[in-house]
C-alpha cells in the first residue's frame, strides 16, 4: 500500500487536492471526517468551535495521534493500492502512519494567509469560520497541535497561489508517482 498524506494550513488547498484524488479513483481517508463522526456520535453541532474542542480533548486524553489511529483502523493493514490521507496536523500522526504504512509520502500545501482567508470565507463549509478573527484563532489552535513542524518535515511542498488548473496538474503529477 502507498499513502500520500496532505497537510497545510486551513484554506491552503487540501480539499481541492482530495477532489483531484477522488477524480483519479484514489481512496480518501479524511482525518477531519473522523472528528466530525465523533461530534455526531456525541450529538453535537458541526461547527469549528465544537470540532476544534473535540479534536483537542481527544488528543489530550488519548494521545496526539488519536485521529491517525482511528484512520488506520479503517485503512487496515492489507494491500489497498494507494490511499490519500487528508488533514495531518502533528508529527505524532506522521510517525504513527509511517510505522504502519511503508510507502508514506507527506505533501505540504502552502498558500499565503491572505489567499487562504479569502478562500475560507468564500468556501463556506459548515465548520469554516467566516470572520478574520475566528480564522486566526483556528490557525493558532492548529499551530498549537504542531502543524508547523509537519509542514517543515514534508517530503514535498506544493505552492498553491496560481491558477486552479496549475494546482490540479501538480497534484495529479504527485498522485501518479
Amino acid at each position: 500500500m502507498k499513502a500520500i498524506a496532505f497537510t497545510g494550513m486551513p484554506g491552503a488547498g487540501k480539499t481541492e487536492a482530495v477532489k483531484v484524488a477522488e477524480e483519479m479513483g484514489i481512496e480518501i481517508m479524511s482525518m477531519g471526517d473522523e472528528v466530525r463522526k465523533e461530534a455526531i456520535r456525541r450529538g453535537m453541532e458541526i461547527n469549528d468551535e465544537n470540532l476544534g474542542r473535540i479534536a483537542d480533548e481527544m488528543r489530550k486524553e488519548y494521545g496526539m495521534d488519536i485521529w491517525a489511529k482511528r484512520c488506520l483502523e479503517r485503512i487496515g493493514k492489507g494491500e489497498r493500492g494507494t490511499v490519500v490521507i487528508d488533514g495531518i496536523r502533528n508529527i505524532e500522526e506522521v510517525e504513527t502512519f509511517k510505522k504502519s504504512i511503508k510507502n508514506f509520502i507527506l505533501v505540504a500545501i502552502h498558500a499565503s494567509p491572505s489567499i487562504r482567508y479569502a478562500r475560507l470565507i468564500k468556501r463556506g463549509r459548515e465548520d469554516d469560520s467566516i470572520n478574520l478573527e475566528d480564522l486566526k484563532r483556528r490557525e493558532r489552535r492548529e499551530m498549537s497541535w504542531g502543524i508547523g513542524n509537519v509542514i517543515a518535515m514534508a517530503d514535498m511542498v506544493v505552492v498553491n497561489e496560481g491558477s486552479m488548473e496549475d494546482f490540479r496538474k501538480k497534484i495529479r503529477e504527485i498522485l501518479s508517482l
